[in-house]
């Protein structure tokens, strides 16, 4: 007790917990400087300053903090604070980089100083924190600073409270920080007897700080893309528009507010009737969007730049990205009302009374930005000498890479590039020779893209600054010293890197006459078969039919095949290669059995794709075509081949577009043979009186489809089958205009879909205009017109169903597509539902009224994060990873549904229901960043589309002109157009593969709903039951199985695939 009291009683005690429960940049470094002056002690920039404060500082508070850090300075990597002794660093930026930057170089041992333009952490906006990133922040104490770091399920910081913890760990360490110090060039050294320095110095304003004359030999670059210093190349990564907005509500930690659940991520790639019910009610028209609550509510949202126009948050629309999103060009009330809409819809408008956080400036913390464009340093590290001097430069943060937002990448590829670093100054401090040194750090940022959760070592405790601790299968070694030899700039003047040569090379092979001969060589020996060219050679439509039999002799009967049919046979080929091979048609079959010289560029674009498809398939070996010529049964002829990999994910889409089309067309007819019996049993009804009573019983039943005479619904099927297939490609349809616009369409820009073709940019949803892609679209044969999936079933109308009126089962889901839409005709009753959207977990939310039909009801299991944020303390640093789990169940018991627990069986209640809720939202989280980063590549592969398109234009318009051009210039023209078609056909195999992913996704998504409401059914009381609950619950559990079903036969695909690859890349193997 008297111990206490003369601890209580210690002004330096005193100082310490003021620095500790800082909540602002300046607050930090004034108690910090007081509780120095208090000691007596000089704050010099390295770790003995830390050693000495320990000395001094003896209450529990303190001696716990001392202890994980002791322990964090005790690894290994660090030598005991010896590895770095004679290092000077200086590091720019305080950013959560720069400063995890700085803490590393300190318990290496080295001198860091580092500076800051601002003297203030205003940032709010939350950042996702990866596994990995918790457990480090958790042994730096970051409990100790913020006590409710991360407590339960949380697993996100804002980026203001990240910087005030990095901020104190990096001062208690040694670290020297000083703001309102802006950086603005290298000074390098003076030749030796000029009597100025020998060593680099740093050029700032003001001029009159103290750090200017700081002598170091590693200088560290944390202070944003726009802050990258000389001799460093950026490489840009250009996707389509793209606006995001950033928004800050005041979070009171009212109950109402802590009860309403967050929304790790949420994207219209497979969740599109929620953004479109958003739109219909509020016209706001959004990607994606992320709600987190921390010192603020928090959202994130990618917003689409025409619903912008329309809600007049942009003033005009402008081609020029920074005169649109200028400060002039956006009315700040109309974004603000644009961001409070959004959040309120997106949270059931269950946050009251939302009012804007203020930011810096003290406005309203609403920002709005491009990311259309991201940026990545070339080279992550460069060495500069001058008269003797070396300087190690490095990069970290957005300096090195910048993140693209929604997946949540920003500060955790940050840590691990902070980490990548200090290894590099280990090695620099260690005298490891420039280029080996700038060799291994360039092989060790070759990884740094491609890391994620699932990739990196699982084991985050052992994370060190050693590269081997964290990524898996790391090749040190993988980048040679004479590869980097650029990055070793010598002299006083700054070298630029000479500009890479961009231009294609004009060697582009003899592709026309690769492809014709080979043509020739396996079409060789067929009847009515000679290959001389591309015109007259393909008219009679036997030259294709050879080439498909050639490797595959199964889909047609060569011999039976009439060489004076030609328009026959090339429809017959076309339908082929569409549907078995995955080769989507580049002219119609009138086209092809009249080809002349002007259509040839199309007949040879289409062989093209032939030839990427097979090149690798046995083209060696003619032994199949030998076989079959000389009459040698089928089964000597040699196995059937498999769809080669490249087509494979085109093949697949195809098949599935083709399957969803009978199965929608199935329903359709089912359908309205359904409206007609029930019509003429109302009228039978009518006529005897005893029509309602028919009417409820069926009802009551549950009859309708399975009562349809066997005989009519085959009939229907057959029908359907038959007008399925004669939407195949049109024999008379002319492939240079396009279905949508009328206008010209050129090779490169050719797409065909449902027998016609268009141009890529014109293949949108009638009804919303959104961009369609094989795969994921239907064709309304009725009235000719295409649509996405979610309006196909009502494209007469976008408004959202009235919640008095009863509105179809596809309208009322987050998913929409599956490998079978016929599931989605097939609800069960939604009489006990709390809101038409699947609830996200099995308890549902408390004092929550129930949401508008068509609205997504975010519920969270019935427990308080806020009983969560009680702060813990603990007497043990190795316990404080799992204090989340020890919470306090008094509160938990108001809960009904567990009241009549024991309280043993509460507490596994509890710990039961947050690890259920902590995985959801792990996987939830997961879904959302894999949907982003294939959003992301589909729009990069768009803007590359785009400018293939536009170099094959001037070629085919240089090839189609009339004159004399000279033969060779032809041919030279003929080679770069194939090259091209080369890397579209490339793109598009790429895009179907993520569009098989996309396919994943909605399945998960809809297999997470589902499962969701099936544990809502069965954890009900059995007599509470009624019959619609159980009725409900055995078709929610057959849509479950279906839906499982359905993504095993996707990932069944996806192994062919993966084994078709591996055979192609070691045929030995197969």
């Amino acid at each position: 007790m008297n111990t206490q009291d003369g601890e209580q009683g210690n002004p330096a005690h005193s100082l310490f917990e003021t620095f500790l429960h800082a909540s602002h940049c300046q607050e930090v470094l004034d108690s910090f400087q007081a509780l120095c002056g208090q000691l007596g002690l000089e704050h010099k920039g390295q770790l003995q300053f830390y050693r000495k404060l320990k000395s001094c500082l003896n209450d529990w508070s303190a001696k716990d903090l001392w202890g994980k850090l002791d322990k964090k300075a005790g690894h290994k990597d660090y030598d005991q604070g010896r590895a770095c002794a004679n290092t000077k660093c200086l590091i720019i930026g305080a950013g959560p980089c720069g400063l995890r930057t700085a803490i590393e170089l300190a318990f290496l041992g080295a001198r860091v100083v580092l500076v800051e333009k601002r003297d203030s952490f205003s940032r709010n906006n939350v950042l996702h924190l990866w596994p990995f990133t918790i457990h480090d922040l958790r042994v730096l104490g970051a409990k100790k600073f913020y006590g409710r770091f991360c407590t339960g399920t949380l697993d996100h910081i804002s980026i203001r409270q990240l910087q005030l913890i990095l901020l104190k760990v990096a001062l208690l360490l040694g670290v020297e920080v000083h703001v309102n110090v802006q950086f603005e060039g290298l000074i390098p050294p003076a030749e030796k007897g000029s009597g100025r320095g020998g060593a680099w110095r740093a050029a700032l304003q003001p001029s009159s700080s103290p750090v200017g004359q700081y002598e170091f030999d590693v200088l560290i670059s944390a202070g944003g893309g726009k802050f990258v210093p000389k001799g460093f190349k950026r490489k840009e990564m250009r996707g389509k528009l793209a606006i995001g907005i950033t928004t800050n509500f005041v979070n009171r930690h009212s109950r109402a507010e802590v009860e309403v659940a967050e929304i790790s991520g949420v994207a219209r790639i497979y969740n599109q009737q929620f953004f479109q019910n958003l739109y219909n009610k509020t016209g706001i028209d959004l990607e994606n969007i992320v709600y987190y609550k921390d010192d603020t509510h928090y959202f994130v949202m990618t917003a689409k730049k025409q619903s912008l126009l329309r809600k007049g948050v942009i003033v005009q629309d402008k081609a020029d990205i920074e005169s649109l999103l200028s400060a002039e060009n956006i009315s700040q009330e109309a974004l603000l009302s644009y961001a409070k809409e959004a959040a309120n819809f997106s949270t059931n408008y269950q946050l009251p009374d939302l009012e804007f956080a203020l930011n810096h400036r003290n406005c309203p913390d609403v920002d709005m930005f491009d990311f259309t464009c991201m940026n990545r340093s070339e080279n992550a590290a460069l060495v500069r000498e001058c008269h003797g001097a070396r300087l190690l430069i490095g990069l970290v943060g957005d300096c090195l890479v910048e993140p693209f937002w929604p997946l949540g990448t920003g500060v955790a590829r940050g840590f691990l590039a902070a980490f990548d670093t200090a290894w590099m100054v280990k090695r620099w401090a260690a005298g490891t020779s420039p280029l080996d040194l700038l060799a291994e750090r360039e092989s060790i940022y070759q990884q740094l893209s491609q890391t994620s959760p699932d990739n990196t070592n699982k084991n985050t405790s052992q994370y060190s600054i050693d590269p081997t601790t964290r990524y898996r299968n790391i090749n040190l070694q993988a980048i040679k010293p004479n590869q980097v030899r650029d990055m070793y700039v010598v002299g006083m003047i700054e070298i630029d890197h000479k500009k890479r040569n961009s231009r294609e090379s004009t060697d582009v092979g003899r592709a026309y006459e690769e492809l014709l001969s080979w043509c020739q060589t396996h079409t060789a020996g067929y009847r009515g078969v000679t290959v001389t060219d591309f015109t007259h050679s393909w008219k009679s439509g036997l030259a294709l039919c050879a080439l498909i039999h050639r490797f595959r002799p199964n889909l047609l009967d060569f011999n039976s095949l009439d060489q004076h049919s030609p328009i026959k046979n090339n429809q017959m080929a076309l339908d082929i290669a569409e549907q078995e091979l995955g080769i989507q048609p580049v002219l119609s079959s009138t086209e092809m059995a009249s080809v002349a010289e002007p259509n040839q560029l199309g007949l040879i674009t289409y062989l093209s794709q032939f030839y990427e498809a097979f090149k690798s398939s046995a083209s060696e070996d003619p032994q199949g075509l030998q076989g079959w010529i000389s009459g040698e049964p089928e089964e000597k002829v040699g196995k059937l081949r498999a769809p080669p990999s490249t087509r494979g994910a085109v093949l697949f889409l195809s098949k599935l577009q083709k399957s969803l089309s009978l199965s929608r067309k199935r329903n359709q007819d089912s359908a309205q043979q359904d409206a007609e019996t029930k019509r003429t049993r109302r009228e039978a009804g009518l006529e005897s009186g005893v029509g309602g009573d028919l009417s409820i019983a069926d009802l009551g039943r549950g009859t309708n489809r399975q009562e349809q005479p066997q005989p009519t619904e085959t009939s229907a099927s057959d029908s359907t089958l038959g007008r399925l297939q004669s939407s195949l490609t049109s024999p008379t349809e002319s492939s240079d205009a396009c279905y949508f616009c009328g206008k010209r369409v050129y090779i490169l820009e050719r797409v065909s879909a449902e027998g016609h073709f268009f141009h890529r940019g014109c293949f949108q949803c009638h009804q919303c205009g959104t961009t369609l892609r094989l795969g994921d679209f239907a064709f309304d044969e009725d009235d000719g017109r295409f649509y996405c999936m979610l309006h196909y079933s009502s494209p007469r109308s976008m408004d959202v169903p009235d919640s008095g009126s009863q509105a179809a089962p596809h309208e009322l889901k987050l998913s929409t597509l599956s490998l079978d839409s016929e599931t989605e005709s097939q609800e069960g009753p939604r009489t006990h539902r709390a809101g038409s959207e699947p609830l996200r977990s099995a308890v549902p939310a408390k004092d929550q009224g129930a949401p508008e039909r068509g609205q997504v009801c975010w519920a969270e299991p019935g427990f308080s994060e806020e009983a969560e944020d009680i702060e813990e303390t603990d007497s043990d640093g190795e316990e404080e990873e799992e204090e989340e789990e020890s919470q306090d169940l008094g509160y938990l018991t108001e809960n009904v549904s567990v009241s009549l627990l024991s309280l043993g069986e509460k507490e596994k209640y509890f710990t039961w229901n947050r690890t259920l809720t902590r995985r959801a939202k792990e996987a939830e989280m997961k879904r959302f960043c894999k949907a982003q980063s294939i959003q992301r590549r589909l729009e990069e592969i768009e803007v590359t589309f785009r400018k293939l398109e536009e170099k094959g234009i001037k070629l085919e318009r240089s090839l189609r002109g009339e004159g004399g051009t000279q033969s060779e210039l032809r041919t030279k023209w003929m080679n770069q157009l194939l090259s091209l078609v080369q890397k579209k056909n490339s793109l598009v195999s790429e895009e179907s593969d993520l569009m098989i992913e996309v396919q994943g996704l909605k399945l998960e998504e809809k297999q997470c709903q589902l499962d969701q409401e099936l544990r809502r059914y069965m954890n009900m009381e059995e007599t509470l039951k009624m019959p619609q609950d159980r009725l409900a619950e055995k078709e929610i559990l057959a849509q479950l199985l279906e839906v499982v079903n359905q993504r095993n036969a996707l990932i069944h695909v996806l192994d062919e695939k993966r084994l078709s690859e591996l055979s192609e890349a070691f045929p030995g193997s197969a």
